[in-house]
């Protein structure tokens, strides 16, 4: 969507912004870094700011900006609405693109606060199979990126052309992800949509919050833009604490958790979207009690 004589500001707070910048550097884009800590949300005034100085520069450069709506790095969830409203209020030619791979079918996203495109992923919140992403895009300004794509793989708009024309994918289509998104978008609807989905996924966050909470571990996010599909935790100071043996107990009751590799703090993840349940939640913390006593590190944390 970005010609060669346009430019990207990438809003950026954990390793998913860096990976678009790194894309960007693939592709000899012109591009933009605007960075947070991996703990904190997207700062809206900041961004406009940003955007006010460059369009009062006498020259200005920046025609497209990009953005995680929910960066999974540490689990933050950034202020989507508020940004797209306040860039299209002052800036209504500058595109916005918003990644939605994990927030896309539990938080809600609505085109018309300003978005221009908004790619997410066949599985995340709308719990089918990996194997494609899907785009959904203000069609003026798809008609008008034909011959901007640097790849292939990556031109959107003569992948939409032929599915206009034929109705086809241009290439082997993944059918296997394809049958798998029509039921799981049958089961989406059954649950009541993303409001629906969302509740499942804040009950689960509300057991997991309430018990490691009481256990003494600690968030690595805090404030009301900490999400409800990731939650991060501060590896505990307890030196009889390892990793290791934490993972390999729980992954021997039939748990497997991220370690926090990509935050900037030692830390863990817990995921809290998927098939799952309150009561998945409940036997997990029994889980991690279970493993806390293997190690002989009492609770509550110190």
């Amino acid at each position: 969507m970005v010609p060669k004589d346009g430019k990207l500001l990438i809003l950026v707070n954990g390793a998913y912004g860096h990976r678009i910048a790194k894309m960007c550097s693939y592709f000899g884009m012109q591009h933009e870094v605007l960075e947070w800590p991996d703990s904190e949300a997207v700062d809206v005034d900041a961004s406009m700011a940003k955007l006010r100085q460059d369009a009062e520069s006498g020259k200005p450069s920046i025609t497209h900006v990009a953005m995680i709506h929910h960066e999974t790095t540490a689990g933050v969830l950034n202020p989507l609405e508020r940004l797209a409203k306040e860039l299209k209020s002052a800036f209504p030619r500058l595109c916005l693109i918003v990644d939605s791979m994990s927030a896309f079918g539990a938080y809600d996203l609505q085109m018309d606060w300003g978005i221009d495109f908004a790619v997410s992923s066949a599985n995340k919140c709308i719990e089918g199979v990996p194997g494609f992403s899907f785009a959904l895009c203000r069609r003026s300004l798809l008609e008008q990126s034909k011959g901007v794509a640097r790849s292939l793989s990556l031109d959107l708009y003569d992948q939409w052309l032929n599915m206009e024309t034929t109705g086809q994918f241009r290439f082997t289509p993944p059918t296997h992800a394809i049958l798998a998104f029509r039921q799981a978008l049958a089961e989406w609807n059954a649950e009541g949509g993303a409001q629906g989905r969302f509740a499942r996924y804040r009950s689960n966050y509300e057991v997991l919050e309430k018990e490691m909470s009481a256990m003494g571990f600690k968030f690595y996010v805090n404030g009301p833009h900490r999400s409800h599909l990731i939650s991060t935790f501060l590896m505990p100071e307890n030196p009889k604490f390892q990793f290791k043996c934490f993972y390999d107990t729980l992954a021997a009751r039939g748990y497997v958790i991220y370690p926090g590799k990509l935050a900037a703090g030692a830390s863990f993840r817990f995921g809290t979207i998927g098939r799952l349940f309150p009561k998945d939640f409940e036997q997990l913390i029994a889980a991690v009690r279970a493993a806390c006593t293997e190690m002989d590190v009492a609770l509550p944390l110190k």
